[in-house]
């Protein structure tokens, strides 16, 4: 099977923009549930609800594809799922580090999702002796004094950083140096890299904080104040930390401990 490192999408060549790019896989889930239901065909309406966008947005998209479907029938569900695979890149392997196994590398480790989407996780790195020969997910763990060699000898070209924070950078630029040029990021900060080089940013309490936004935005158009907000206020006899000054109470720094957790 062909490796990651030789070939790469086609999705910049043909011109598809890059909001397209990024519901494409929304779409190839819902189609994949399709799939596994043996549903032969789907509307635009209902693929599109599925996927949470609209419907004429949909079609405008896979307009790029080159698929338009047929009146009164629909999309064929098993050839628009090949489809969006091969535009993606994942009908091929692509091989996959994660370095930093502690709660956050250990989860992703253990994801099962991976291997049915076309990545193969190819080696776990952490930087401390102790966890080095120690299996995760079935996979022994390597020291990071191995990465260039494991990622040369593996053909690696994607990259899974979920280190603490102050070692991002240094593991970024390590990574880089030996040929990986897709870097998924959830360390809590942001990585410089050079051109050619294209980074995702996961950042779990960011996302929370958007959701505590709305929730506060909610609760003060209905008047409301969440009961938690005020038994903590009580309990303190000051204000709550998000209401002064924005910032979450009792947050940890970057390099605090975060739960584990399973990517969608």
């Amino acid at each position: 099977m062909a490796t990651g490192r030789n070939h790469r999408p086609a999705t910049r060549s043909r011109g598809i923009p890059e909001a397209t790019v990024a519901r494409l896989p929304l779409y190839l889930r819902a189609l994949t549930a399709l799939s596994e239901r043996s549903v032969p065909t789907v509307s635009s309406e209902e693929l599109a609800a599925a996927a949470g966008v609209n419907s004429a947005k949909l079609r405008k998209d896979f307009s790029y594809l080159g698929s338009y479907g047929t009146r009164g029938v629909g999309y064929d569900v098993e050839y628009l799922v090949y489809q969006i695979s091969r535009e993606l890149g994942l009908t091929q392997d692509w091989p996959v580090v994660i370095v930093g196994i502690g709660n956050l590398g250990a989860a992703l480790a253990n994801y099962g999702g991976f291997a049915s989407r076309g990545f193969r996780v190819a080696a776990l790195i952490d930087a401390d002796p102790a966890m080095a020969g120690k299996p995760v997910a079935g996979i022994a763990v390597q020291h990071t004094d191995e990465l260039e060699k494991i990622i040369t000898e593996n053909g690696v070209s994607i990259g899974v950083i979920a280190t603490p924070a102050g070692a991002a950078q240094q593991v970024c630029d390590r990574l880089v140096a030996a040929g990986v040029t897709s870097i998924l990021n959830f360390a809590p900060t942001v990585l410089t890299v050079p051109d050619g080089v294209d980074v995702r940013k996961v950042d779990l309490s960011i996302e929370l904080q958007i959701l505590a936004f709305h929730e506060q935005r909610k609760a003060g158009d209905s008047g409301d104040v969440p009961a938690a907000v005020t038994e903590g206020a009580a309990a303190s006899g000051s204000a709550p930390a998000t209401v002064r000054d924005g910032s979450a109470a009792g947050r940890k720094g970057p390099d605090g401990d975060m739960p584990a957790v399973m990517p969608a």
